[in-house]
């Protein structure tokens, strides 16, 4: 793809942790994540208790990020573990990952989140949106800061997960881009 880069947090955005049952209901599907398949804790062992067993998931926000225009990338700690097990429960096809290597999980003093520094290095100075439920204002500072092109970090509140005004703040990023297939919205 050509489009700018959007980088996805599963938990958060895709899987609103926060939200009580009865906001997850019609339309979403709850899946059990065996603990043994959860992500890396960045010294070559498993993180148990890092990544939720149970998530919930809407179907329908694949489709609606397949449509959106953008060259997808998990910006999560499951890293490939989302292709096995978030993907095919969203239609989504295999996607790229962050490797967040040694940065997993490791606090920083200045208060930017762990993810930040690699995001930016594997943009590269091409466009990119964060989605995330974590970012701060030393994240922003800090993209400002190092990022070469235009870069959007958008919040998503983890008791809702995404919504049509997420989407629409993804849209607008890539229309003011001039990118053409930011258009294509499916409804």
């Amino acid at each position: 793809m050509n489009g700018p880069l959007l980088f996805l947090d599963v938990d958060g955005p895709l899987n609103p942790y926060a939200a009580g049952p009865e906001a997850c209901s019609e339309g979403w599907i709850t899946l059990a994540v065996p603990r043994e398949a959860t992500a890396a804790d960045g010294r070559g062992g498993r993180s148990a208790g890092r990544l939720p067993s149970r998530i919930r998931l809407s179907p329908e926000h694949g489709r609606r990020l397949l449509g959106l225009g953008f060259e997808l990338c998990w910006a999560t700690s499951w890293m490939d573990d989302a292709n096995r097990w978030i993907a095919p429960a969203l239609g989504l096809p295999r996607l790229p990952f962050v490797d967040f290597g040694p940065a997993l999980f490791q606090d920083r003093p200045d208060g930017v989140h762990w993810k930040t520094g690699p995001l930016v290095d594997h943009a590269d100075g091409r466009p990119f949106v964060w989605v995330d439920d974590e970012q701060s204002s030393p994240d922003q500072a800090y993209v400002t800061a190092r990022h070469r092109g235009p870069a959007l970090l958008h919040h998503v509140n983890p008791r809702i997960g995404l919504r049509e005004d997420d989407f629409r703040a993804l849209v607008d990023f890539a229309g003011d881009l001039g990118d053409p297939d930011a258009q294509r919205v499916p409804g």
